[in-house]
């Protein structure tokens, strides 16, 4: 019994070892509140002949959603606010009128003729961005950057068609109307690649680059709310919430320990483990951290102990009534577990819908709390009962006192 109980406890060392590198050595990601950042509230103002539709407005948080991956902007949350907004958040951005720029441009990439008699008159629009596959920085002869394009396979062969049939004219590449390059057409251009060359920065050719490889936005949206969250905000969130954290363990370790005396001390260090196994699961799913999700840390915590107690309480009865106390330990555990799991699993339930049918700091608090819910349930059923069957069995501890019981029925 005690090779296997050593046996037990080694593997909880192991969990909790691998638990501490994930939450200690890794950061959590911070969220905006916490962070600081830059706040963005846009609002689609479609065209006479464009529609607000489901379809639309998802495509719109794609495109940007990839273009913000591509200023790489760490823990950013781009999401939808009703039918017609999207809410940006983009924690840790120091350059805030670049993001800005970059997110409300329509990137809208168009080939047109020049008008032979005219060089400031251009034909329709014979190609679009639509058939961009893919789009690069590259440097041109003089090492000046340059943006290299990759066609469709559809793409190409119009490409190709419109070359073939216009030799000797100009064929301007233009960005949200404004012409980037007008290149000479000297022969036909197969296989649907080419440049776009101008007087770009490597840094402009990049974000350009990323600009078009995101696409073009399918309806046009106007930033209605620019909002920059001061960093002094989060530090002093975090510091307060710190305090608040250690003056909350504090008090419930004390009181653990003087109701239930070793499995009080045993719930306590279940506590730790279970902030451990939180920090862990959060980075590893890579969740962000905010205010809301805090509360819901503290929540699962709250449940932790309460699971605890439950456990702690039928085993207490069971001393009472006579039982052993490895007796009462298996008693109290099988007889609790079934009400921790049905509690934990309505939170579930709840934390389910919030994140279904929240937004923002909703769902980050759903999040949370369902992680929190999950570590609970963990530490209350498995490291828990192995940590205290591990201490009695290895210390042959046999007085109904160490469990808060002075005397047992007759």
């Amino acid at each position: 019994m005690r090779a296997k109980s050593l046996m037990r406890l080694l593997i909880i060392i192991l969990i909790l070892a691998a638990s501490w590198w994930q939450a200690i050595i890794k950061p959590t990601k911070l969220g905006l509140d916490l962070k600081g950042g830059v706040y963005v509230v846009l609002q689609a103002k479609p065209d006479k002949d464009q529609k607000i539709t489901d379809e639309s407005m998802e495509r719109l948080k794609t495109i940007l959603d990839r273009r913000i991956n591509g200023l790489g902007v760490a823990e950013s949350v781009v999401q939808r606010a009703g039918m017609d907004r999207i809410i940006i958040e983009l924690p840790g951005i120091t350059n805030v009128d670049e993001a800005i720029k970059m997110i409300g441009k329509t990137a809208l990439l168009e080939f047109k003729l020049v008008d032979k008699d005219d060089p400031n008159k251009m034909g329709e629009t014979l190609l679009t961005g639509n058939e961009l596959k893919k789009a690069s920085v590259g440097y041109d002869r003089l090492g000046m950057p340059q943006i290299q394009f990759e066609l469709t396979p559809k793409g190409a062969e119009i490409f190709a068609k419109i070359t073939r049939e216009n030799i000797g004219r100009n064929l301007a590449i233009l960005l949200d109307g404004a012409v980037q390059t007008a290149p000479r057409i000297n022969s036909e251009i197969p296989g649907g690649s080419g440049t776009i060359s101008g007087s770009y920065t490597p840094d402009e050719a990049k974000k350009l680059a990323t600009l078009l490889n995101a696409g073009a936005l399918p309806i046009k949206a106007e930033i209605i709310e620019t909002r920059v969250v001061g960093a002094s905000l989060g530090d002093e969130s975090i510091a307060q919430s710190k305090v608040a954290a250690m003056v909350a363990v504090g008090l419930i370790a004390v009181f653990m320990f003087l109701i239930y005396r070793l499995p009080g001390l045993i719930a306590d260090i279940a506590l730790l483990s279970f902030g451990l196994i939180m920090f862990a699961m959060l980075n590893f799913v890579g969740a962000t951290l905010t205010l809301p999700g805090i509360a819901g840390m503290i929540l699962s915590a709250g449940m932790a102990v309460d699971a605890n107690v439950i456990i702690f309480e039928r085993i207490k009865d069971e001393l009472r009534g006579g039982n052993s106390i490895t007796g009462a330990i298996k008693v109290g555990f099988s007889k609790g577990i079934s009400s921790i799991i049905d509690s934990n699993v309505t939170t579930l339930l709840t934390a389910l819908v919030l994140f279904m049918f929240g937004t923002g700091s909703v769902k980050g608090f759903a999040v949370t709390l369902t992680i929190g819910t999950v570590a609970s349930m963990i530490t209350a059923i498995f490291i828990t009962k192995i940590l205290l069957v591990g201490v009695v069995e290895l210390f042959g501890v046999r007085n109904t006192k160490f469990f808060g019981v002075s005397q047992l029925s007759r």
